[in-house]
């Protein structure tokens, strides 16, 4: 097994070497095949390792395959934990990655960077599966801030564009943030337990519960309480979760295949797997897991409502992300980590879709993104119109769709918390859910009748070439469009009430809302037949009917209610100005408070007290001292004198 594991891992890293570093030589053909065989590589093995461990009981590997170094006694080490949980990650991530190299082919055919490209996305493939597959935190941190590394570089790989620059660094500066509270929390756990292995943090969390945190005098905390959250405020970078959401949306500045890569189905996902793996931990803080619930609502709720006025057909999938995200975030605040990780995998498929389907219409539209200058594509690009309208029925949860067994069920989940009074925030989080079912199913539709109905809104020249897109583009979109639709009804019984997960995601029985799931769950089918029977059904189709009325029956509607709504749309418009709060606050406060530290530390401590002062003195003591040195000799023997009378005097005080 350890071969085959360092096998999946490297093959994609020695892939982006080759790119990256022999592009050249190997030429565009060469970058595209040696990276798309090495995550080809990575993909079989991963479904070889998760059918071993479903088909012939393969048991969990968990072993050190390298130590670094060893400090204080705390080891540094490379190692793997390949349980249920990570084989279902490394199938996701490995999957929809060789989707998208070969999609790549088509859409950027005609860019310099082809080469440089196929290295980097490779070489996220590498850190990701780093990340899954680690037994300790060393390890876990480094994929961390490696997909974060690969994440910079690939938003800004339009480097000449000054938009991409500023996106990628705005992602690079808020995550730092996230960051820093996540090494905070894996050197919380250090100082607990000594270690840096998930099974002695784990073995270690009753011990961490019950001890109390101090930060100032007067003030206790729960220790476990303190960890969990510092180790969210990680997660909440990475998930782009509120408020710390601000840099995804602006990541769209990269080129649309990174989009799906990293932006839908895989880095954004790295806080969600984290916490479930975490779950021995989160068990035992219900204060973190309401904090965790309450971000995660508020998430899905308010970035679903700024979805709502974009024009961007990127921007529109990627606050449906935003808001997805916070939707699993909820999962996990209600103790449902399985059904968090179930819809983290079905959105992967249709999210990563969605992503790829916009990627089709910007190459048919010669690299158009505004959906006001489109319309009517559906009799042009009809396999780009299917695959989309899957990936949104999956996405607003319609019965049969992949994303309708995922959704459903966590919108299940939090009415079971509320109900039994688990977790302080579910009505909240409930509300917040349900609301967001009508705003998911409104944005979505909208996209898709501003796109591929309607009017005809483009240009001639346009029109004129418009056609479908080649295969390379469009086979992904096949291929991902098949589990949008089948993986949710397929493996939603083993998954959620199998037991598949073991006990790689521990839940405590007195928060255990996905076993009285399961005392209703009869089946796929019935699970169907009940979602037409269910409320949300009835409200996400009122979402569609209300964006079909808005953009297809009354067109000059839109305008009005805005003009009539023009504060809220304003508010949206703006992104509840946290952009704002943080350029002209926080920027520019730390800019100021920066000029003010220059001010007084340098130009006055350092300069004005230390350098130039210190110099000062030297020089005025010398001016003084040089009065001493008349060069008469009577002068200096009158000093003799004197200094040998004080001498003589303080010899007999002595004495």
């Amino acid at each position: 097994m350890q071969n085959l594991l360092l096998l999946i891992v490297l093959a994609p890293l020695a892939a982006a070497a080759l790119a990256g570093l022999f592009g050249r030589l190997i030429g565009r053909a060469g970058a595209h095949t040696v990276t798309i065989l090495g995550v080809a590589v990575a993909f079989a093995g991963s479904a070889t390792v998760l059918y071993r461990m479903l088909y012939e009981g393969a048991p969990a590997f968990n072993e050190v395959i390298y130590t670094w170094l060893v400090s204080d006694g705390i080891r540094f080490e490379v190692g793997f934990l390949v349980d249920h949980l990570t084989a279902l990650m490394m199938v996701v991530v490995t999957f929809v990655s060789l989707m998208v190299h070969v999609y790549t082919i088509g859409y950027m055919h005609d860019d310099d960077g082809y080469q440089r490209f196929f290295s980097y996305i490779s070489l996220f493939t590498f850190a990701m599966l780093m990340l899954v597959m680690s037994n300790n935190f060393l390890q876990l941190f480094f994929g961390w801030e490696a997909v974060g590394l690969v994440s910079y570089l690939l938003i800004g790989f339009w480097y000449t564009r000054p938009t991409a620059i500023f996106a990628n660094m705005k992602a690079f500066l808020v995550n730092r943030v996230g960051d820093f509270g996540f090494v905070l929390g894996i050197a919380a756990i250090v100082y607990y337990t000594g270690s840096l292995r998930y099974a002695d943090a784990f073995a270690a969390a009753p011990e961490i519960a019950a001890q109390g945190f101090i930060p100032w005098a007067g003030a206790s905390w729960n220790a476990m309480t303190v960890v969990c959250i510092l180790l969210f405020i990680g997660a909440m970078g990475k998930s782009a979760q509120v408020p710390l959401h601000v840099w995804l949306p602006d990541s769209m500045e990269g080129p649309t295949p990174i989009s799906a890569l990293i932006h839908a189905a895989t880095m954004v996902t790295a806080g969600i797997f984290m916490v479930a793996r975490m779950s021995p931990l989160f068990e035992l803080s219900p204060t973190a897991r309401s904090f965790v619930l309450v971000i995660g609502a508020t998430t899905a709720l308010f970035m679903g409502f700024l979805g709502i006025i974009q024009n961007d057909i990127k921007r529109v999938v990627a606050y449906s992300t935003l808001s997805q995200l916070g939707y699993m975030t909820v999962a996990l605040g209600v103790s449902a980590y399985s059904v968090a990780i179930f819809h983290l995998m079905t959105h992967a498929f249709f999210k990563a879709l969605l992503f790829l389907a916009a990627g089709s219409v910007i190459i048919g539209m010669h690299h158009e993104q505004d959906m006001r200058k489109m319309g009517g594509l559906r009799r042009y690009m009809p396999i780009t119109y299917w695959t989309s309208l899957i990936g949104s029925l999956a996405l607003i949860g319609f019965p049969g769709f992949a994303g309708f067994y995922s959704k459903d069920s966590i919108i299940e989940a939090v009415h079971a918390a509320l109900e039994g009074g688990k977790v302080s925030g579910a009505g909240y989080a409930y509300v917040c859910v349900v609301v967001g079912v009508f705003v998911t199913a409104f944005y979505s539709f909208r996209m898709i009748f501003m796109t591929f109905h309607g009017e005809e809104r483009m240009d001639h020249h346009t029109k004129e070439h418009l056609h479908e897109s080649p295969w390379v583009v469009t086979v992904p979109l096949v291929l991902l469009a098949i589990p949008s639709v089948v993986i949710g009804g397929w493996t939603m019984g083993p998954v959620l009430f199998g037991g598949y997960f073991g006990e790689a995601i521990r839940v405590l029985p007195a928060n255990d809302v996905v076993a009285k799931l399961g005392e209703e769950w009869h089946g796929p089918l019935a699970f169907i037949v009940e979602g037409f029977t269910s409320p949300t059904l009835y409200i996400a189709l009122a979402g569609v009917a209300t964006a079909w009325y808005l953009y297809l029956k009354a067109p000059a509607l839109p305008a009005r209610i805005r003009a009539g709504a023009e504060p809220i749309y304003r508010l949206l418009e703006n992104k509840y100005y946290f952009d704002w709060f943080n350029e002209n606050v926080l920027a520019a406060g730390s800019r100021w408070f920066g000029n003010r530290f220059w001010t007084i530390g340098d130009q006055f401590v350092i300069d004005g007290a230390l350098v130039n002062g210190s110099a000062r003195t030297v020089g005025l003591l010398g001016a003084l001292v040089r009065h001493l040195q008349s060069g008469l000799l009577y002068h200096y023997a009158f000093a003799m004198i004197i200094g040998l009378s004080a001498l003589l005097a303080y010899i007999l005080y002595r004495a």
